[in-house]
């Protein structure tokens, strides 16, 4: 299979917002596919100037009003973190023409220092849409698909996915590139990302001195995946300050690697204090990180149970960001050691997912949801048991267990 373009699920939030908005600001992970969407939907219509190039970026440098003169409205500045003097012309120009919607879409790759650019100038005048790499409904042409929560009657799609190739998928990863092309050497692909990854976007913030100190630094956060974070134990394993730890991590919130999960409390200030989890936004560069790149290692391995939760979170992570909404993600534990993998928070509802590397979903996988619904009563949803398998089963008091492939 070679596909020239993935339809994406952020398409309808991303023409509404050029419709309404004299700015959108576009951010992502490099390769997560914005210049594609971007082309597909508007190459007709704007020219795409990329500002990574040495010679457009010294022009945009050099003489922002005479580059904005060259390349007027409507047009997209791709990369815009590398000439972030351009943001008070672009704001100078919007502001003279407010009632023009859709002038300059802005794409990025560094969250940290583009939005705090982004915030000084364009505060008021830009919507912010995020591009992650793909989902599995986008990977099955279905972006607009619902999750099956979202409707009264669920009812899987058809999908004919073996448990093999789940695990080839988890892998590989959902860029969109190793999507496209199936025949590409993934391993290869995701060593070059990293290492990309570690010359353009860490080598240019200045909380990260040590490249290899951070690529060691990433790699124990990879092992760590799917767990509770404790950022001592993390910082005394690399050999780094507790403080330098924090600040690591927060480049990689901020471009996009990883993100995090916090626990779900009903009093808010106790979200914020309490330990999350951490999850990477592509299964395949989880698996490269920890040396994982065979099906039967992975499936069988100490890290499958949380390769399979980093792929279903990921996923309703992704799917949030995709339709222009912040994702309302939390997970549940106890005391007792009860813990539900993810519960979704939707209007006054509380959806309990229990995430199992099985594919022979049982009753008993959805004893932490039963524990769940008796602690928070008429406002937690039935609940759903994510499984390997091929059936959607009832497992007793409102659980199905529902397939992967079909999430």
């Amino acid at each position: 299979m070679s596909l020239t373009y993935i339809p994406r699920s952020l398409e309808p939030t991303l023409s509404r917002a050029i419709r309404e908005f004299p700015a959108v600001v576009l951010v992502g992970p490099r390769q997560s596919g914005k210049t594609t969407l971007l082309q597909h939907l508007f190459g007709a219509e704007r020219p795409l100037v990329s500002l990574e190039t040495p010679d457009v970026r010294a022009a945009a440098v050099g003489d922002p009003r005479a580059f904005l003169d060259l390349y007027r409205p409507p047009v997209v500045f791709d990369e815009i973190q590398y000439a972030p003097n351009l943001l008070p012309y672009i704001k100078e120009h919007v502001d003279a023409h407010r009632d023009q919607p859709g002038q300059f879409i802005l794409t990025g790759s560094q969250n940290l220092l583009l939005m705090q650019q982004v915030t000084e100038s364009l505060a008021g005048r830009a919507a912010v849409l995020k591009l992650l790499p793909l989902t599995q409904r986008e990977v099955a042409g279905e972006p607009d698909r619902p999750l099956p929560w979202e409707v009264e009657r669920p009812a899987p799609a058809e999908q004919e996915i073996s448990y093999g190739e789940v695990w080839e998928q988890i892998l590989r990863g959902f860029f969109p590139e190793l999507i496209k092309n199936p025949g590409r050497d993934a391993r290869l692909w995701q060593a070059s990302y990293v290492q990309t990854y570690l010359e353009r976007d860490v080598r240019n913030l200045r909380a990260v001195g040590d490249l290899t100190l951070f690529q060691n630094f990433l790699r124990s956060l990879a092992i760590r995946a799917a767990g509770l974070l404790n950022l001592s134990d993390l910082a005394r394993d690399v050999g780094i300050a507790v403080n330098t730890a924090r600040d690591w991590l927060a480049v990689l919130e901020a471009s996009f690697q990883v993100f995090l999960l916090r626990p779900y409390f009903v009093n808010l200030g106790k979200r914020l204090v309490k330990a999350p989890k951490v999850y990477f936004t592509d299964t395949g560069l989880l698996s490269y990180l920890v040396g994982l790149h065979e099906v039967e290692h992975a499936a069988a391995g100490p890290m499958a149970g949380a390769l399979m939760e980093n792929l279903v979170v990921a996923e309703l992570f992704k799917t949030s960001l995709h339709r222009g909404e912040e994702p309302t993600l939390y997970f549940w534990r106890t005391a007792a050691g009860s813990e539900v993998d993810v519960v979704i928070e939707r209007q006054s509802r509380l959806i309990p997912i229990e995430v199992k590397a099985s594919a022979t979903p049982r009753p008993d996988m959805a004893r932490a949801i039963a524990a769940f619904r008796r602690d928070f009563g008429d406002r937690a949803a039935g609940g759903y048991v994510i499984h390997l398998g091929k059936i959607v089963l009832p497992l007793g008091n409102g659980v199905l267990a529902w397939p992967l492939a079909a999430l």
